[in-house]
């Protein structure tokens, strides 16, 4: 989930910590409120409810908790994010046994308190009626995860890199209505040596660096949702400690003797072909049983064409959102081409291809040379006001494009466009576009 255009409410009375926490935040996108004291904070959270809420505990006319414990009367309440000194940490955990989202020790990271946030931050009303697409495939698969919102079964999401697991998992953590945080966990991008205090914590003194008790996913997720991404890759050794933690609804911290409840909704995605890993003995067939009570395809991008131009429509209404209004949107030959790709990175390689195309286009549309730079070279022409500029700009890029598709070849290019040798090569020297074949 990313902060842009994202509501936070800060609560801090500290000048230097609060203006960089802004500053900070409004380059990531979001939109900050900032309260300096706890009058001011109960006032501004009774008139709106932002997104997500950072609070110190210790302010100079009261204390963080009160002010969580009266938001916490609310329904649609916030998710609090509490920064704390070392020595606060006990009343902190205190606090997310009572349903606080989570906390940081200050000094903190920036990279790590901004990840933590994220994983809050609570989607607006629009993102929460989950909208996965147009095509009859993803209004199907949007019913089925609504409809599992309401049971806590576990459910394995599977699927293509990139055709959109994690937005799946996030839409069925907020149809659940108010709840505790998301916390996303890629099993293939923190090392196996590392995993085990990450997922479950750990008490201070387990090991050399344990300096201070540190609370894993499992347990910041409290009534949440536990979202283990790739977890083909998760180690056999944390393989066994996940089907304990989902036989028995519990776990101890590594160092610890605590047995503490396993609350959390378990989510699992992966992109691997769990039986076949099962059969090379390197997935435990027990486990696969386990999370996988209910199975939820999603279908790679190429086989729902139907969300191909939806998606680009909010792509570049996303990335021209910033007052740029040289890109006014995208061409017909834009679509088509789009149509025809095969999208082997489905739904991300879309998104960063519009990303790019609208930083690098030239506009006001953008044409398949924009989306599909690979497919040969394009170059700017001369700059010609009004339709004769579009038009000139159109057929540029097209007869790169067709070019490219032939190899270079000009005579096969001819007779792709229906028209002469000598035509194509006099539109191609007109505009400045190089064969590469022949």
């Amino acid at each position: 989930m990313s902060l842009e255009r994202c509501a936070i409410g800060l609560i801090e009375d500290d000048l230097i910590m609060g203006e960089s926490l802004v500053q900070r935040l409004a380059i990531e996108g979001a939109e900050v409120t900032w309260w300096r004291t706890k009058a001011e904070a109960v006032q501004g959270l009774s008139k709106r409810r932002p997104q997500a809420v950072i609070c110190d505990l210790k302010l100079p006319d009261g204390n963080g908790e009160e002010i969580f414990l009266e938001t916490a009367k609310s329904e649609r309440a916030p998710p609090f994010l509490f920064m704390t000194a070392f020595g606060e940490i006990d009343q902190a955990v205190r606090l997310m046994r009572c349903g606080a989202g989570d906390y940081v020790t200050k000094p903190f990271e920036m990279s790590s308190f901004l990840e933590r946030l994220e994983t809050l931050v609570e989607p607006t009303e629009q993102e929460g009626q989950g909208v996965l697409g147009v095509s009859s495939a993803m209004r199907a698969l949007e019913s089925t995860l609504v409809r599992l919102a309401k049971v806590g079964a576990p459910v394995l999401l599977t699927g293509e890199t990139g055709s959109g697991k994690e937005v799946c998992a996030r839409l069925l953590h907020a149809s659940r209505g108010k709840t505790g945080p998301f916390m996303a966990v890629n099993c293939a991008a923190i090392p196996a040596e590392l995993m085990e205090s990450e997922l479950f914590g750990h008490e201070r003194g387990a090991f050399s660096g344990a300096h201070a008790r540190h609370l894993g996913y499992a347990e910041r997720a409290g009534a949440g949702t536990l979202f283990l991404d790739e977890i083909g890759d998760l180690a056999p050794k944390l393989q066994a400690k996940l089907l304990r933690l989902l036989e028995e609804r519990s776990f101890t911290r590594v160092g610890g003797e605590q047995v503490i409840p396993f609350k959390a909704r378990v989510v699992c995605a992966t992109n691997a072909d769990l039986p076949q890993k099962v059969k090379e003995g390197s997935f435990r067939e027990d486990l696969l049983y386990r999370i996988n009570v209910v199975h939820v395809p999603v279908p790679p991008l190429r086989d729902r064409g139907e969300d191909i131009t939806w998606l680009m429509d909010r792509f570049v209404a996303e990335f021209t959102g910033d007052g740029d209004d040289r890109i006014q949107g995208t061409s017909a030959l834009a679509v088509e081409s789009a149509l025809a790709h095969a999208w082997p990175g489905n739904v991300r390689e879309l998104r960063n291809r519009v990303e790019r195309a609208i930083a690098l286009g030239y506009g006001p549309l953008l044409m398949p040379g924009d989306l599909f730079p690979e497919l040969g070279p394009v170059f700017k022409s001369a700059h010609r006001d009004g339709l004769e500029g579009i038009r000139d700009d159109a057929e540029r890029r097209h007869i790169a494009h067709v070019l490219a598709e032939h190899g270079g070849a000009v005579l096969a290019t001819a007779k792709a466009l229906a028209i002469s040798r000598t035509t194509l090569w006099e539109k191609m020297k007109r505009h400045g576009i190089t064969p590469t074949g022949e």
